[in-house]
């Protein structure tokens, strides 16, 4: 137990730290009005002061940080943060004379700062425009990582932080050090981070939402997460300019972002696109589209121009785990929704801000598929799994076939869970997923034109484990169970 001194203490000073994050939300309050601004300083006051004690009381605790203490902390944050975020939420309902159970709060800021985009919320249209701000906001300071942007501007956590990089950030990108420091890689991600939201919020504006629309959709189209201030979802602006600019960020997003730090460092993007799982990605997501436009045009759905409007954004939409909708596309052929659904656990790069499995296991994975096969028609040929012009350590591909076996496992077992609360199996098995890969909307009852809040409250806290067992990719996890990780 000893182990969690040193991560509490840097937990309470992040604490304090999202505290500060509510000064957005704060500040929009009081410039627009709305009416909610006393739910704010006191959220702020709240968590600021349950950090600070937290951390008053391990302070002498500086040891440097381990990888062990990496996972332990990176849990504790996307656990402990919702109920932070939460609170204001529940404060803000209650001044509008009406209730939010803890249940959903907490399930609205877990979906915020996993990027998952699933809500239990309505009415989104006449909410406090500081409540909407936070949902959004929540989603774009998750989608990089609240560590990762610690590690970057926090001397604090100068001490230890690469362990806590290697446990926030997703797949190989953990073990690539951009710069001498890795203080420098976590500000230099961020960096393309803010050029990239910049840019967003610039071309909504400028293609016609206004300024707040542009500010809220920014934060959850460059973070994947998928969240509106609107019931309809992208619907509502009924525009194919935003939603060609939304698409382009979207794919653009679904790329490592350390592909564009060092495309940007050095002036040279070819190493961006010959970088196999990028061009995978891209490629997926294209065809994808293509094909579900192919098939709207092909049954009738819409002519060859909308057929390619809706097919191309809603598929892309799904398959980078944004989850925006510009129609209810569980009305077209069946094929479409679920081969979406699938899409949406392959179709993000590795260090992206997306959820899923990641592009970069399944190109491991069918590469290993191709070594077995060769390997039966020559059992002694030698033929190592190759990546890029560079040779995948075999290490890699054992965990990489272990944490399929675990997600499967997951989907499974969280899908027979709501089907034993009477949930219907399409329903069911698509939350499962649309939780784990944090996707947000999934088929049946939640679907894009409904919510969450159809579901029961055991399970909406089942998909909310879900959607935090995808943000710490399942393994992280799961190892804090086992004993022989507290007896190290």
């Amino acid at each position: 137990m000893r182990d969690l001194f040193p991560v509490l203490r840097v937990l309470g000073v992040l604490m304090v730290f999202f505290a500060l994050s509510m000064n957005v939300p704060l500040a929009v309050s009081w410039l627009w009005q709305d009416g909610m601004w006393q739910a704010w300083p006191a959220s702020m006051l709240v968590t600021a002061v349950v950090g600070v004690l937290v951390w008053f009381f391990m302070r002498h605790h500086k040891q440097e940080l381990q990888p062990r203490h990496g996972v332990i902390l990176v849990t504790l944050v996307w656990v402990c943060l919702p109920l932070s975020a939460a609170l204001p939420m529940m404060l803000v309902y209650n001044q509008m004379g009406q209730d939010l159970s803890f249940t959903y709060a907490y399930f609205e800021a877990v979906s915020g700062l996993t990027t998952a985009g699933a809500s239990v919320l309505s009415h989104l249209d006449t909410l406090p425009v500081s409540l909407n701000i936070w949902r959004t906001f929540l989603q774009w300071i998750g989608g990089m990582g609240i560590l990762i942007l610690a590690v970057a501007i926090m001397p604090l956590l100068g001490v230890g932080a690469s362990q806590l990089f290697r446990a926030e950030a997703a797949g190989p990108v953990k073990d690539t050090k951009l710069t001498p420091r890795i203080t420098g890689t976590a500000k230099g991600l961020w960096g393309v981070y803010a050029v990239f939201s910049i840019s967003c919020f610039l071309a909504f504006w400028l293609g016609g939402m206004t300024p707040l629309d542009a500010l809220m959709h920014m934060f959850t189209t460059v973070s994947l997460g998928g969240l509106s201030s609107h019931d309809a979802s992208f619907a509502y602006f009924q525009s194919p300019l935003l939603e060609a600019i939304a698409f382009v960020f979207m794919v653009a997003a679904s790329c490592n972002f350390a592909l564009y730090f060092v495309a940007m460092r050095k002036g040279n993007w070819r190493g961006f696109w010959h970088d196999p799982e990028m061009r995978a990605t891209v490629g997926v997501l294209l065809l994808g589209g293509l094909l579900v436009a192919l098939l709207l045009w092909v049954k009738g759905i819409y002519g060859p121009l909308d057929a390619l409007r809706y097919g191309m954004f809603n598929t892309v939409s799904v398959a980078t785990t944004t989850g925006f909708a510009t129609t209810d596309y569980l009305t077209w052929p069946v094929f479409a929704p679920v081969f979406m659904l699938i899409l949406s656990g392959m179709a993000t790069s590795a260090g992206s801000t997306g959820g899923g499995i990641k592009m970069m296991r399944m190109l491991i994975l069918f590469s290993q598929a191709r070594r077995e096969l060769t390997r039966l028609v020559h059992p002694r040929a030698v033929q190592p799994v190759v990546l890029g012009g560079r040779v995948v350590d075999n290490r890699m591909i054992f965990a990489v076939l272990a944490f399929m076996l675990v997600y499967g496992g997951t989907i499974v077992l969280l899908s027979m869970v709501l089907m034993l609360t009477d949930l219907d199996p399409v329903t069911a098995f698509s939350a499962a997923i649309a939780s784990v890969h944090c996707l947000g909307p999934g088929l049946g009852s939640i679907g894009p034109t409904s919510s969450y809040a159809t579901l029961t409250d055991f399970q909406i806290w089942v998909c909310t484990l879900g959607m935090l067992l995808g943000r710490l990719e399942i393994l992280s996890f799961l190892a804090l169970l086992t004993p022989a990780f507290w007896r190290r």
